[in-house]
């Protein structure tokens, strides 16, 4: 697997060589000054050039990158062919493990740009961005529930409840698992982060998908969230998804209670009995 410093040599070479690059930014959590450094963190690397159309249009270009694995391109199908592009990704997996998230821009978006917060400028030919922040993590902190979305946050993860009872009384396991670690699970999310929000005053950041809810989540509450995966046997779904409410509901009456929030016991108790009335039901 190539180095970190291979790499980098290698995208920064080809843009200082490349006339029709004229700036080159880094984001993400190679430059993320709290992210837990390893092997296969992207590169995400901007680009800004002359004409996005130009490197669109020939694209042999990309295996200067190395042996590319798998490629997607999500702006492809998206973007009126005769019509001026914006911005285009190319997304690099590479066979020696190692992935380049690369954006060509327009280099006329620098004008007035605002900059994401994990931004570090790595080339600047003709000196149009001037001098960014330090990066930190301020665009990616948790933002604070309205009331409003609290309580939809609530409603949604307990009227999905029903529905994984539905399927598991009827046997369905794939109608249940995919509502569980669906709707239900993104609900569980929402609450957790806003729960390690209220916990550090929105200071630590949980990371993409709970990248970080070892770390910051109280090690009793860790081993409940673990809890929460099953596997295909129905009996632990049941178990998984009486978890999840359990800990929904603590840390949802934290959240709560922070802001002054209503939250709705009532609710949870009707569906928590129902959960339980048609777990004991027979299946005929």
């Amino acid at each position: 697997m190539r180095t970190e410093e291979e790499m980098m040599r290698l995208i920064m070479r080809f843009a200082e060589q490349e006339p029709r690059i004229r700036a080159v930014i880094m984001n993400g959590s190679r430059i993320n000054p709290h992210a837990v450094r390893d092997r296969f963190q992207d590169y995400d690397i901007v680009y800004f050039v002359t004409d996005v159309r130009e490197w669109t249009k020939n694209r042999e270009w990309v295996q200067h990158f190395g042996d590319i694995l798998i490629m997607q391109t999500p702006d492809d199908g998206m973007l009126i062919q005769d019509e001026p592009r914006e911005s285009f990704a190319f997304l690099m997996q590479f066979t020696d493990g190692n992935r380049i998230d690369l954006t060509l821009s327009p280099v006329e978006q620098l004008e007035g740009m605002h900059h994401d917060s994990l931004s570090l400028v790595l080339l600047d030919k003709d000196n149009r961005i001037g001098t960014l922040p330090h990066p930190s993590i301020n665009d990616y902190r948790t933002k604070p529930p309205t009331a409003a979305h609290f309580l939809e946050c609530c409603n949604e993860f307990w009227w999905v409840n029903t529905y994984i009872a539905k399927g598991l009384w009827r046997g369905e396991l794939y109608y249940s698992k995919f509502h569980l670690e669906g709707p239900v699970r993104e609900m569980l999310i929402y609450m957790l982060d806003w729960y390690i929000g209220v916990s550090s005053n929105y200071e630590s950041n949980p990371g993409k998908l709970g990248k970080y809810y070892e770390e910051l989540l109280p090690p009793v509450l860790w081993r409940r969230f673990v809890s929460t995966f099953p596997d295909a046997d129905e009996a632990n779904i049941w178990r998984s998804l009486f978890a999840m409410g359990d800990l929904f509901r603590e840390t949802a009456s934290v959240v709560a209670d922070h802001y002054g929030f209503n939250y709705n016991e009532g609710e949870d108790q009707r569906v928590t009995a129902y959960l339980k009335h048609i777990q004991s039901l027979p299946q005929s």
